[in-house]
C-alpha cells in the first residue's frame, strides 16, 4: 500500500463484513492536496487496481472510502504458507537494536504485586520485540547502592536478635518486614557467625551480602511468571565511574550550597536537582545518570525504560542528563505502569503481615496461576489503573477471558481427533469457496502478523490481548452454527481451524502463555 500511494495508509475493518475485509479513509486526506472531492479521489484510486487481482478480488469507491476484498487465491495461498511455516508466523526482521529496561525494584524484599505490572507489561514488549526481528536485551538495574541497602542489613539484624538470639528490640519507624528475613538472619548466623547480628559495624558487610539472596528471591519470583533477563547491571559497580561521567556532563553540573546539581530546568525540568549531598553521598539521580551514560555508551539503536507511575516527575531530569552527556534524548523512551487494585470476592485484598503488610507476586501467582496474572496484566494499557478480581480468574467458563482462549484451542484440537481425515488430507483441502462466515474466521485468524506489529509498535499489548478475546468468541460461534464433522466441506473447514489454532497458540506465547490442547471441562 505504502509503495502504490507513496505514503503511510491507514487501514480499518469495516463492521460490516459485505463492505470488504479493509477499508481507508485515504481520499479525505488527499481531498485538499488535490483539489479534488474524496468520492472522485476514491472513483480514481479504486479503478487503478483494475489490474490487480493477485491480491484484491475487488476494490471499490463507497461515499469516498476505499474498501478492499482480499482475493480468495491470496487468503488460501497465505493461509496454507502459515501453516507450513508456523515458526515464522507474523516474524519480521528489524535492523534495530533495543535496550528494554524494566523491573528493576530494589533488592531488599520479594516482589510486590504492584511489581508485576511493569513486568508483564516489560516482557510481553520483549517477546513481541523478538518476534519481530528487533536485537532486543531485557536488562535488570539493580539498584543496590544507598540508604535501601543499609536498612536491609538493619532489618536482618533486628530479626535474628528478636527470633534468633530471643533479645527484647526497639524497632525504628523505617525498617523492612516479612517472612523473607527468617532465611536471610538464619543464612547469615550459618555463614559469618551470630556476631553478624550485634555487630552495628559490619551492617553493610551484611546487607550486601543479603542483596544478592533477595535477587535470588526476585529473579525465581520472575521465572515463575516466565520472565527472565539477558542482563543485570548494578548500581554498585557504577560509582567508579562518576568522576568521567561528571566531567562529560559539563556545564551542565555545578556547585553550590556544598552540594552538586544538575541544570535539569533548562532541560524542561521544574527544577535543578542535587546530585551529591553536601556530605559528599550521591543522590539516586547520580546513579541514573552513570547508568545511562553507560547505556548509551553501549550503541544501542533505542533505549526503552518501564517505570512505574510514581516515576513520572522524573523523566525530564533523566532526559536532561542524557543532552548533558551529548546524547540524542529523543532516542530514550520512558514508559510508565500504573499501581493495581486486588479485589477478592468483591473485596479489598488483605495484605499479609507475614509477608510484611505486602500482597505479594508469588502470593497471586500461587492462587491464580502465572497464565492468569499474566493475562490480566497485559489485558489493558499499562498507564491506566487497573483493578481485578481474583474470583473472577479462577472460573472455569467464558467469564474468565484466558480460560476461553484455552478453551477455544482445546475445542479445536478436540474436534480434529473426532474426525476420520488425515492431518495430510486436512492440509491438502483448499480453502477456497469459503461461506461469508468461514471467510471472516479465516481473515481473523490471518490478521495476527498485523495486531503482533501494532501492539508493539503503539506500546499497547492489550491489542494482542483483545485480539485473542475476539478470534476465541468467532471461533466459539462458528462452533456453534456450523456442524463441522460430518459436513461436507469437513476438511476445509478443519484446515480453517488449524489456522485459527495457530494464531491462539502463537498470540498466547507471546504473552508468556502456552496454549492448551486439552482442558478438563471440555464438553464437546
Amino acid at each position: 500500500m505504502r509503495e502504490k500511494f507513496g505514503r503511510e495508509v491507514v487501514l480499518e475493518k469495516p463492521k460490516d463484513r459485505s463492505f470488504g475485509h479493509f477499508a481507508t479513509p485515504i481520499a479525505f486526506s488527499l481531498a485538499k492536496e488535490l483539489r479534488k472531492s474524496p468520492m472522485i479521489i476514491a472513483q480514481d484510486l479504486a479503478s487503478s487496481f483494475d489490474d490487480d487481482t493477485s491480491v484484491f478480488s475487488s476494490v471499490e469507491s463507497v461515499k469516498g472510502y476505499l474498501n478492499f476484498r482480499l482475493s480468495e487465491n491470496f487468503l488460501n495461498e497465505y493461509a496454507i504458507w502459515a501453516l507450513d511455516n508456523s515458526s515464522e508466523f507474523g516474524k519480521q526482521e528489524k535492523n534495530q537494536k533495543i535496550l528494554l529496561e524494566f523491573v528493576s525494584a530494589n533488592p531488599t524484599g520479594p516482589l510486590h504485586i504492584g511489581h508485576a505490572r511493569g513486568a508483564v507489561y516489560g516482557d510481553t514488549l520483549y517477546k513481541l520485540a523478538k518476534h519481530l526481528g528487533y536485537d532486543i536485551t531485557a536488562e535488570y538495574y539493580v539498584n543496590d547502592a544507598g540508604n535501601q541497602i543499609d536498612l536491609l542489613g538493619l532489618s536482618i539484624q533486628l530479626f535474628g536478635r528478636e527470633n534468633i538470639l530471643k533479645e527484647k528490640v526497639e524497632y525504628p519507624e523505617s525498617y523492612y518486614r516479612g517472612d523473607y528475613l527468617e532465611s536471610l538472619a538464619t543464612g547469615a548466623v550459618e555463614k559469618f557467625g551470630k556476631d553478624i547480628l550485634t555487630d552495628d559495624s559490619r551492617q553493610k558487610e551484611l546487607a550486601l551480602w543479603a542483596k544478592d539472596g533477595v535477587m535470588e528471591i526476585i529473579t525465581k519470583s520472575l521465572s515463575d511468571l516466565n520472565i527472565n533477563f539477558d542482563t543485570f547491571v548494578n548500581e554498585s559497580s557504577l560509582y567508579s565511574d562518576w568522576d568521567r561521567v561528571m566531567e562529560k556532563m559539563g556545564d551542565g553540573i555545578y556547585k553550590k550550597d556544598d552540594k552538586i546539581w544538575i541544570a535539569s530546568e533548562s532541560k524542561g525540568d521544574d527544577n535543578d536537582r542535587v546530585v551529591v549531598r553536601e556530605d559528599g553521598r550521591p543522590t539516586y539521580l547520580a546513579g541514573d545518570i552513570v547508568y545511562h551514560n553507560q547505556k548509551f555508551e553501549r550503541g544501542y539503536d533505542h533505549y526503552i525504560n518501564i517505570w512505574g507511575a510514581d516515576h513520572h516527575g522524573y523523566i525530564p531530569r533523566v532526559n536532561a542528563a542524557v543532552e548533558f552527556l551529548g546524547y540524542d534524548s529523543s532516542k530514550l523512551e520512558t514508559l510508565l505502569a500504573q499501581m493495581v487494585s486486588l479485589l477478592k470476592d468483591g473485596e479489598p485484598y488483605k495484605m499479609s503481615k507475614r509477608a510484611g503488610n505486602v500482597i505479594l507476586m508469588s502470593d497471586i501467582v500461587e492462587e491464580i496461576g502465572s497464565d492468569a496474572l499474566r493475562f490480566i496484566f497485559a489485558s489493558k494499557k499499562s498507564d491506566t489503573a487497573l483493578e481485578f478480581d481474583l474470583a473472577e480468574f479462577k472460573k472455569q467458563d467464558s467469564s474468565n477471558p484466558i480460560f476461553y482462549i484455552q478453551y477455544a484451542h482445546a475445542r479445536i484440537n478436540t474436534i480434529l481427533s473426532k474426525s476420520n481425515f488425515s492431518k495430510d488430507e486436512i492440509l491438502a483441502s483448499s480453502l477456497k469457496g469459503l461461506d461469508e462466515n468461514a471467510d471472516g474466521l479465516l481473515f481473523d485468524a490471518l490478521l495476527l502478523p498485523e495486531v503482533i506489529e501494532d501492539a508493539f509498535n503503539s506500546r499497547q499489548v492489550q491489542k494482542l490481548t483483545d485480539y485473542l478475546k475476539s478470534l476465541a468468541s468467532s471461533l466459539h460461534r462458528f462452533y456453534y452454527d456450523c456442524r463441522i464433522i460430518g459436513n461436507e466441506d469437513e476438511a476445509k473447514l478443519l484446515k480453517l481451524f488449524l489456522v485459527v489454532a495457530l494464531s491462539l497458540k502463537t498470540g498466547l506465547s507471546l504473552l508468556g502463555i502456552e496454549a492448551k490442547d486439552h482442558m478438563s471441562k471440555e464438553e464437546e
